[in-house]
């Protein structure tokens, strides 16, 4: 038993074209107007979002560049404050060895200080 071949599932080209002049016969005026309404409404705030977007990327960079110049300008600070630290620690270190009030050992008898706290407080 011979059966006829099928084309279940198979569209040729003009097919789809006699479809879609099918449907675009059977729509009316107002929903011709319904659709142009909704294109040009998406349209609107596609826009809308692509220019949001953009704005907000232009304001991460100019944030970016910001903190770039900032991060050099303390990367600066603390180089020198570390050439500071290490002069200053040389200066005592070249102190420590000539300086009379380390040398004397009478001077590293406990002496009763004042309590820097109780001298700001009011009497």
């Amino acid at each position: 038993m011979a059966s006829a071949p099928s084309t279940w599932g198979h569209c040729s080209p003009a097919d789809g074209a006699a479809s879609a002049a099918v449907t675009a016969t059977n729509t009316s005026p107002e929903d011709d107007d319904r659709k142009v309404r909704r294109r040009e409404k998406n349209r609107v705030a596609a826009q809308r979002s692509r220019k949001k977007q953009t704005q907000k990327a232009d304001k991460l960079h100019e944030e970016y560049e910001c903190l770039e110049q900032e991060n050099t300008v303390l990367r600066r600070e603390i180089g020198k404050l570390t050439e500071e630290l290490k002069h200053l620690s040389e200066t005592l270190k070249e102190h420590e060895k000539v300086c009379p009030l380390l040398l004397c050992p009478l001077n590293f008898v406990p002496l009763p200080r004042p309590d820097p706290v109780a001298g700001c407080l009011p009497r």
